[in-house]
């Protein structure tokens, strides 16, 4: 069988602005444009052997080989959790990961970046967030999404705009840098159980890397982090128990935060 890449095409009647954005996304990622030729998505994927990338009007949509869903960026639970924590009430993640503004954060596992919008408001403008996405095409339209994603809701926008994407394997960046290098390192690797309710998620663990924690994962990320690494994982996980992890238990949630201080 041959190798599954990565090709560009345009929604089903293309403008102007489609195939400016093909354009884009063919010089960014280096990979080549197939006409649409009235073919759906489905045959152009199976006749190529390929994911698809498909340039719309306004977004970027990503059909990984196989997959039934698209992966697009839209800010998700972010926009509601940003409301809520700008009224004051608490979110989980930002009780584990106790942020102050100006501090550094290094998200290993990007994915639709809701967690790092709320780190990105956290420390403001005198923070930095950099967000780690191993899948590249993943990386592109989260990054892509986050930039001109059409939205007048303040703080959604300068949030998203904030977040720096790196696209690189997790431990291979973590390797990279010295000692302390940031204030809180982040990582929520895919569940190792599927949480039915996650359904916005779907085209997401279908399209992006599956990961899984490892010894030399966590023990660069405990000496890149300055002051906490925290995980996010399903609250049956054993890696809470297997690195060493303070479980801060949710009782109605299916998934938990687990603490590392430096």
């Amino acid at each position: 069988m041959r190798e599954i890449t990565t090709i560009v095409t345009t929604a089903g009647r293309p403008d102007d602005v489609s195939m400016a954005l093909a354009a884009f996304a063919c010089k960014k990622l280096k990979i080549s444009f197939e006409p649409r030729k009235k073919r759906s998505v489905r045959k152009i994927s199976q006749e190529m052997q390929a994911h698809v990338i498909v340039a719309g009007k306004n977004r970027y949509d990503y059909y990984a080989f196989e997959a039934s869903e698209p992966f697009f960026f839209h800010p998700n639970s972010a926009a509601f959790r940003l409301k809520r924590v700008a009224r004051g009430e608490t979110d989980p993640f930002l009780e584990a990961m106790q942020l102050n503004a100006g501090d550094s954060v290094l998200d290993c596992t990007l994915g639709l970046a809701a967690d790092a919008m709320l780190a990105a408001y956290t420390v403001g403008e005198s923070g930095r967030v950099i967000g780690l996405e191993a899948n590249p095409n993943v990386a592109f339209i989260v990054e892509r999404g986050m930039q001109t994603y059409d939205t007048s809701e303040l703080p959604l926008t300068d949030c998203m705009r904030q977040i720096e994407v790196i696209q690189t394997e997790a431990v291979t960046y973590l390797k990279s840098l010295p000692d302390s290098a940031f204030d809180v390192v982040y990582m929520d690797p895919m569940f190792e159980e599927i949480i039915e309710e996650a359904t916005n998620f779907e085209a997401l663990r279908f399209a992006g890397e599956h990961l899984a924690l490892t010894d030399d994962w966590i023990n660069e990320a405990r000496r890149v982090a300055k002051k906490r690494v925290v995980l996010k994982a399903h609250f049956r996980s054993e890696w809470f128990e297997q690195y060493g992890f303070q479980q801060l238990t949710r009782v109605t949630a299916k998934f938990h935060y687990g603490v590392l201080k430096a």
